[in-house]
């Protein structure tokens, strides 16, 4: 009896090279034996739009991201090129570091600030105490969360963000995902701003957890800000900004980035 070929591990991430601000890249280092990139993602940039630049800068086809940021999120974004794409699914399964920026007193169809309210409410109720117990009770561990329809899921064959633009709304299930650790950096009572620590698994939408705690807390809630601060061992302090990565490949402006 035949069981098919063996599934091939990939190879641990420590076996590439990995460019960092203590290690930037040069143009002429080997970039398709396998190469690990950590960027810092702009605002307002998709995480294609950065993987396309480095596949610009270094000419290799073969290059991927290990986890996407939504345009409006900052923060660090990790580039793999060559060999190095197929340990993707190392990195992505790391637990992830976010600090979220939420606004309480309204509510958005995105879940977050790219879209219009759908609904506003009062949160003068709302305290510091308030924030820290729900989060112990419904933000820890092994939790389901459904995903928002403004999201790159698909539904047959379909990207939900797309069918939420033509306000077509489909059926979610929910998913599990497991909340390692939260913390509150500050919490304004009078703007009902909440700045938060997450450490969370894959899958987690930081967007869901925002509208959830408004709902939670007895008011909205929506996302304002999102940046990433560590994707497993790896952190955003040692990431390359987009401009960093352009200078060091392409210092005297030989490349064209048009």
């Amino acid at each position: 009896m035949s069981y098919g070929k063996p599934k091939k591990i990939p190879r641990p991430v420590s076996d590439f090279t990995e460019f960092n601000l203590n290690n930037p890249p040069k143009p002429d280092d080997d970039f398709t034996s396998g190469a690990v990139f950590l960027t810092d993602k702009p605002k307002g940039w998709s995480s294609f739009r950065v993987v396309g630049l480095i596949r610009k800068l270094t000419g290799i086809k073969r290059t991927g991201h290990a986890g996407t940021l939504d345009p409006m999120a900052t923060g660090l974004l990790i580039v793999c090129t060559g060999k190095a794409t197929k340990s993707i699914s190392l990195i992505q399964d790391e637990r992830k570091t976010y600090i979220a920026e939420i606004q309480l007193g309204a509510a958005t169809e995105s879940y977050d600030a790219e879209t219009g309210f759908t609904a506003t409410s009062d949160f003068s109720h709302v305290s510091l105490d308030n924030i820290r117990s729900v989060f112990e009770e419904s933000f820890q561990g092994n939790i389901e969360q459904f995903p928002p329809m403004y999201s790159a899921l698909q539904h047959k064959g379909e990207r939900l963000y797309r069918l939420a633009r033509q306000g077509i709304e489909v059926e979610r299930k929910a998913r599990e995902v497991c909340i390692y650790d939260t913390e509150i950096l500050n919490f304004d009572q009078q703007a009902g701003k909440i700045s938060v620590s997450i450490t969370c698994s894959k899958g987690t939408y930081i967007r869901t957890i925002a509208h959830d705690l408004g709902q939670k807390i007895g008011t909205h809630g929506y996302l304002t800000a999102l940046r990433r601060t560590a994707s497993g061992a790896y952190s955003v302090e040692r990431a390359l900004t987009a401009e960093q990565l352009i200078t060091n490949f392409n210092m005297h402006g030989k490349i064209d980035l048009s």
